[in-house]
């Protein structure tokens, strides 16, 4: 065994994990739930995108003062203590566990004009999920290196149709798809309908800070690799919107079930649109694989600090954390069998409710982290406005949660404290 992990990832693959880990499934579907909201919808990414820049702003800080692996996790210890701490990473970990199988079940949804017959039936698309999640957990438990790798790869391919639609849809811009809506709706109202449905198109941005053991000269990496991959994510968001609501008439964008699928028929025919679903699927693989590699690299830290069970600390000969890997692969694999009946439409949104909280909660911590920083002073002028517009944008978002997620994913985070009480308990009798 080894205790460190070995620096592989440079700047290209934490932009890419930051970037494919935010753009994963649901940025195929925005369109069609903004239709309603026409150009306001533009207006709602534009205060989503500056949030996020808000808080990748903060965790660029976080990360040049304290570059630990955990990312979320360590900073939030080392500025509030153990038991804040582990709830961040308790929760986190979990929300990779639920984001694993959504996006499994997600990238086999997408398959569908490939393998219908497959797709449409619940017992063979349950098992082509599992055998996805199994195929990248073998992937990252090869090596850091290797899913760094892989990220870059399927990043690259996942911004292709986004880009092709986006771009193309600007040379038939048309101004009226971006009226006011036409509705009694006060215009307040609607702007905060878009903002909660844009935000979540961001959530990931941290994921950069997380595998700091295994980035290279990670002072400088992670925190340029944070704000690049947030700006660049945010830029394909609002020009891919902005082109598929040009190429869709409004009417029938708001009824779509593949916008980016519509928007590249109208481009290129029905080739094009079946080229945006393996798009779309492509994007779920590769946002699939970033959060495997999340999922070992969280308990892990945990675990070096004496917060989880030490066995999610330990390495392989290859300096990679597979124990935590193996666990979420178990028990993603068990959300999804226990769900497999469900439609896949129904199983993804139930799964990914799960997730939503528990990945909002460390942004309210890591917000205010900044502040209370062992041996560093306390953030004023600029930085501290960062901090407090990250910590209402963070807000916010929990507000958009819903009053059931913030409810239930409440409940999860406490039931992690008879853990928490177990590993302390056991590690006071150790010898």
């Amino acid at each position: 065994m080894t205790s460190t992990p070995p620096r592989v990832l440079g700047f290209w693959a934490a932009v890419s994990l930051v970037m494919g880990n935010m753009i994963g499934s649901g940025v195929f579907l925005l369109p069609a739930s903004l239709a309603a909201y026409r150009g306001l919808s533009l207006v709602g990414w534009a205060i989503s995108a500056g949030g996020a820049v808000m808080l990748a702003l903060v965790f660029a800080r976080l990360s040049r003062l304290m570059p630990a692996t955990g990312g979320p996790y360590a900073y939030t210890r080392a500025a509030f203590g153990e038991v804040p701490g582990f709830l961040v990473a308790w929760g986190y970990w979990l929300s990779t566990v639920a984001t694993l199988a959504a996006l499994a079940v997600a990238f086999v949804g997408y398959l569908d004009p490939f393998v219908p017959a497959l797709v449409r039936t619940p017992w063979a698309a349950a098992a082509l999920a599992i055998t996805v999640v199994w195929m990248l957990i073998g992937v990252n438990v090869i090596g850091v290196a290797l899913a760094g790798r892989v990220q870059i790869l399927t990043t690259a391919l996942k911004i292709l149709p986004l880009a092709i639609v986006g771009l193309g849809g600007l040379f038939f811009f048309e101004p009226a798809a971006f009226a006011l809506p036409a509705n009694d709706a006060p215009i307040g109202g609607q702007v905060v309908s878009a903002v909660t449905l844009t935000l979540w198109a961001f959530l990931g941005l941290e994921c950069a800070t997380i595998p700091a053991g295994s980035v290279r000269d990670p002072e400088r990496t992670i925190p340029r690799a944070t704000v690049v991959g947030t700006v660049l994510a945010a830029v394909v968001y609002i020009v891919s919107t902005v082109g598929v609501m040009s190429l869709v008439a409004p009417d029938q964008l708001a009824a779509s079930t593949a916008p980016f699928a519509d928007g590249a028929r109208h481009l290129l025919g029905e080739a094009g649109a079946r080229f945006v679903a393996l798009g779309a699927a492509i994007s779920c693989f590769g946002a699939l694989n970033g959060w495997v590699l999340v999922a070992g690299q969280v308990p892990m830290a945990a675990a070096t600090d004496g917060l989880f069970p030490r066995v999610f600390g330990r390495l392989s000969s290859r300096g990679t954390p597979n124990h935590g890997m193996v666990v979420a692969g178990v028990l993603s694999t068990a959300v999804i069998l226990m769900n497999y009946s469900r439609g896949l439409v129904e199983l993804f949104t139930f799964i990914i409710l799960l997730a939503t909280l528990s990945t909002l909660v460390p942004y309210v911590f890591c917000s205010l982290a900044v502040w209370l920083m062992p041996g560093q002073p306390r953030p004023s002028g600029w930085a501290a406005l960062v901090s407090a517009l990250a910590f209402v944008f963070a807000l916010f978002a929990i507000y958009g949660a819903g009053a059931d997620t913030v409810l239930f994913g409440f409940l999860l985070l406490l039931a992690g404290l008879p853990l928490y009480i177990w590993v302390k308990g056991t590690a006071r009798i150790a010898p």
